[in-house]
């Protein structure tokens, strides 16, 4: 979550027995209310998810933002999956690499039954094929082996969401 100092403050509107509430929920927690507040309202992997698709964007680092990008999906549970990927990343990406991400967030919805969301429609798929290798023998494996939402995209690999190239 993004650390830069306060400057704004933000008032709303409760009932007593809501104030109560949130009190006691802050307090299980372990954290005030101004903390509780924000860490339910902006959720610690959507900004995690949103740093990994940014860091994507850049050419020098974008095979080490996918794979940081392949981690955080993996490992979040369905609620945390379904606060990460709501927000649609920012632009930014090439065509590759938005359908790729697309394809990695289609994938993880896939493992945890978690609805798949609407921006991810609203990226075409690529117009020619791309292959994780240049080795012409491996093709036809990574045309029949390649995860569904991958070979939707045009994308052909082999490694997905949770492997390890």
């Amino acid at each position: 979550m993004n650390k830069s100092p306060k400057t704004t403050q933000m008032q709303i509107r409760v009932s007593a027995n809501e104030k109560i509430a949130i009190q006691r929920a802050a307090a299980r927690a372990g954290m005030d209310m101004s903390a509780y507040v924000l860490a339910r309202v902006l959720s610690v992997p959507a900004a995690h998810f949103q740093d990994c698709v940014r860091d994507c964007a850049d050419p020098a680092s974008s095979r080490f933002a996918l794979a940081e990008l392949n981690s955080l999906l993996s490992d979040l549970t369905a609620g945390e999956l379904r606060d990460a990927i709501a927000t649609p990343p920012r632009p930014g990406l090439s065509p590759f690499l938005g359908n790729y991400v697309a394809a990695m967030v289609e994938y993880a919805c896939a493992r945890r039954a978690v609805a798949v969301p609407q921006w991810t429609r609203s990226i075409a798929p690529l117009a020619e094929p791309m292959f994780g290798s240049k080795l012409q023998s491996l093709r036809l494996h990574l045309l029949t082996h390649s995860p569904p939402p991958f070979r939707a995209r045009n994308i052909f690999i082999d490694s997905t969401l949770g492997d390890r190239v």
